[in-house]
């Protein structure tokens, strides 16, 4: 596939995403009616995937969007340390989902992990889980596993096969808060076993790279990765995402030759 076939489809695989301190209902309102006008400018090419927020904008997102095929994700279970009582996590994003979050993305428990007590970071994924799919059983749940931490090659296939074992409809490989984040290598790792969790149980999990990705030489490496690894099946917005909005301009840029800072 031409690269410029690529940056297209990529476009409509990204999590447009706002986590800052200083988000407002205001801002990210604004955001999304900048989605629902894209195609006033740009009818060619793809919307994003998905709205991505603090889960008290689900709310929000939810109310703005124009077209429901563009999700509302949020980030939850007290992103992006998840270090807070799993009733706490479970009821921020079960609240999330009942305010219209369509995605869930939350991290891998590291403070039981990293102890050596993967049972319990199991039991998270699998307890916020069974909550969010009670309110809407169509719900995705993405996991990220933080890979910058997990030096060995062992433990990012370790996290990976807890989280798919879990429930996890994705898994992702970064929060973007901690260094380094996502890495080719990492992300060649999760494929493999996303790909062996599929020849063993015939569930497809999707992979979503994230953090530091922001050029058009970004997606193609990935998309590579997924390709070569995955196959076809994968190359949709239902199993392949970027966490990635500072790539959407340079993407356009890309495909229309000029500087373009639309989002």
């Amino acid at each position: 596939m031409e690269n410029s076939a690529i940056y297209k489809a990529v476009l409509g695989m990204i999590d447009l995403t706002s986590l800052n301190s200083t988000d407002t209902c205001s801002k990210i309102a604004a955001m999304t009616e900048k989605v629902n006008r894209f195609h006033e400018t740009f009818p060619d090419y793809p919307l994003p995937a998905s709205i991505c927020v603090y889960p008290n904008f689900a709310g929000t997102v939810a109310r703005v969007r124009a077209d429901a095929d563009v999700h509302v994700t949020v980030v939850g279970g007290c992103f992006p340390a998840s270090q807070s009582p799993l009733p706490v996590k479970v009821a921020e994003c079960a609240t999330a989902v009942a305010d219209g979050a369509d995605e869930v993305d939350i991290v891998l428990a590291l403070n039981a992990f990293l102890d050596n007590n993967p049972a319990e970071a199991r039991r998270e994924i699998e307890e916020i889980g069974a909550a969010i799919r009670g309110i809407r059983p169509t719900v995705h749940l993405k996991v990220i596993l933080e890979t910058g931490v997990l030096r060995e090659r062992s433990l990012i296939e370790d996290a990976s096969f807890l989280a798919m074992e879990a429930g996890a409809d994705f898994i992702k490989t970064s929060t973007g808060k901690l260094q380094p984040a996502a890495t080719p290598e990492a992300a060649q790792v999760m494929c493999e076993c996303i790909r062996a969790y599929h020849a063993k149980t015939g569930r497809m999990v999707g992979f979503k790279p994230a953090g530091g990705i922001a050029t058009p030489e970004d997606a193609v490496t990935y998309w590579n990765i997924v390709s070569e690894t995955l196959g076809e099946a994968w190359l949709d917005k239902r199993y392949f995402r970027f966490g990635a909005s500072r790539m959407a301009n340079n993407l356009l840029s890309a495909l229309e030759g000029r500087e373009i800072k639309y989002y």
